[in-house]
C-alpha cells in the first residue's frame, strides 16, 4: 500500500507540475523584439554560431531550416509542433505527414536547445529557437540580403497531428486557386504567396512530390528540363532532386540543357530571386510553382520579382516576419520544452 501511495503521489505531482507549467500562448501582438535580452543574454549569438557552423559543414541544412519555419508556423501557428516525435500523446505527429517528406535539421535544433538549456535553463522555447535559426540560415544563404529582427516570446505546444499538417499545408500539386484560398485562410495575400514561393530557389524535393510534372505538356514545362527530371528520378527509389536547376551537376545539365551550363552556380543554395526567372522559363520543379503563371495577379508579381531582386529580399524578409507571428489556436496553452522533440512530462 505504501508503494502504491507513493506512486500515486508521484503521478499527481507530475500532473500538477505539467498544469502549472502550461500557460496561455502568446498572441502576435505580445511578441517582442529583444524578448530575451535580459532573460538569456547572448541568445542570438549562440544560435547564430551553431547555424553558421552547421551551414559551413553542410550548406543544404540552411534550406531545411527555412522550410521548417514554414511547415511549423502554417500548422497550429509557430509552436514547435513540427519538432515533436511520435509519443503516446501524439501517436502520429506532423513529421509523418506525406507533405512533410524530407524535413530535416532537427538534430541541429536539439543541439542549440541543449546549449541554451545549459546557459539559461527553462527560458527559451524551441519555437523561438526555430525562428532565430531559420532567420540566420536565410541571412547566411543570401549573403545577408535577407534579414529581420525576430519578435519572440512564443511557447511550445502540446499537440502535433499528421492529419492537420496534411490538411493545412499547401501541396506541390495544388493549382493556383487552391493555393490562394489556402494562404488567404492564414491572412496572406496573393503577393505574399508569390513572395514565399521564392524560397524554392533553394533546397530539394523528392520525386514523389512532382511525379505529375514528368508528363506535363511543353506549355507547362520546358521539355529538356522535363527529361532531366525524368533522368534524375530514375536514379533510385524516390530520390531528392534540387529545386533550382542552377544547382544541378554540370554533367547532367550539359547532357539535357547544354545552353544552360553557363548559368550554373558555383555555390549552391543561394537564396535569391532566380526562382522567378526559372518559373518564367518553365524550368521549375513543382506544379504549384508553374501554376502561379496562370493567374493574372500572381503572374504580375512573378515578373515584378524577376525584375527586382532587392525588392524580393526585402519583401521576403517581411513575409517571414508575418509568418513567424502566426498564433497558436485560440485557447491553446504551451510550455518551454526541455527537449524540442518531447513534451516535458514525457521526460519523467
Amino acid at each position: 500500500m505504501k508503494l502504491c501511495g507513493a506512486l500515486l503521489f508521484a503521478l499527481v505531482a507530475v500532473q500538477a507540475a505539467v498544469l502549472l507549467s502550461a500557460v496561455p500562448s502568446a498572441q502576435a501582438s505580445e511578441l517582442q523584439v529583444g524578448y530575451y535580452s535580459k532573460k538569456c543574454k547572448g541568445l542570438e549569438n549562440v544560435v547564430k554560431w551553431h547555424v553558421v557552423k552547421a551551414l559551413k559543414a553542410h550548406r543544404r541544412t540552411g534550406a531545411a531550416l527555412v522550410r521548417l519555419l514554414f511547415h511549423d508556423c502554417f500548422v497550429r501557428g509557430c509552436d514547435g509542433s513540427v519538432l515533436l516525435d511520435k509519443s503516446y500523446d501524439n501517436p502520429h505527429p506532423e513529421k509523418e505527414a506525406p507533405v512533410n517528406i524530407g524535413l530535416a535539421a532537427f538534430d541541429l535544433l536539439e543541439e542549440i536547445k541543449a546549449d541554451l538549456e545549459h546557459r539559461c535553463p527553462g527560458v527559451v522555447s524551441c519555437s523561438d529557437i526555430l525562428i532565430y535559426a531559420a532567420r540566420d540560415a536565410a541571412s547566411f544563404l543570401s549573403n545577408g540580403h535577407v534579414h529581420f529582427d525576430v519578435p519572440a516570446g512564443r511557447l511550445d505546444g502540446f499537440v502535433s497531428k499528421a492529419e492537420e499538417a496534411q490538411a493545412e499545408l499547401p501541396d506541390s500539386t495544388d493549382d493556383v486557386e487552391k493555393l490562394i484560398a489556402n494562404f488567404a485562410r492564414k491572412n496572406f495575400t496573393v503577393e505574399e504567396l508569390v513572395i514565399l514561393s521564392g524560397a524554392h530557389s533553394i533546397g530539394q524535393g523528392h520525386c514523389s512530390s512532382f511525379t505529375g510534372r514528368l508528363s506535363e505538356p511543353a506549355d507547362q514545362i520546358t521539355p529538356a528540363y522535363r527529361e532531366l527530371l525524368k533522368y534524375k528520378c530514375s536514379s533510385g527509389s524516390n530520390p531528392p532532386v534540387v529545386n533550382n536547376v542552377r544547382d544541378e551537376d554540370y554533367n547532367t545539365v550539359g547532357r539535357f540543357m547544354p545552353g544552360f551550363v553557363s548559368r550554373l552556380r558555383k555555390v549552391p543554395d543561394f537564396l535569391d530571386n532566380s526562382y522567378y526567372h526559372n518559373n518564367l522559363a518553365k524550368i521549375v520543379t513543382f506544379h504549384s510553382d508553374w501554376t502561379l503563371l496562370t493567374q493574372k495577379e500572381a503572374l504580375g508579381h512573378v515578373h515584378e520579382y524577376a525584375d527586382n531582386g532587392t525588392l524580393w529580399d526585402e519583401d521576403f524578409s517581411d513575409s517571414l516576419v508575418k509568418l513567424s507571428k502566426l498564433p497558436m489556436p485560440a485557447g491553446s496553452k504551451g510550455e518551454i520544452r526541455k527537449k524540442c522533440s518531447v513534451i516535458n512530462h514525457r521526460l519523467y
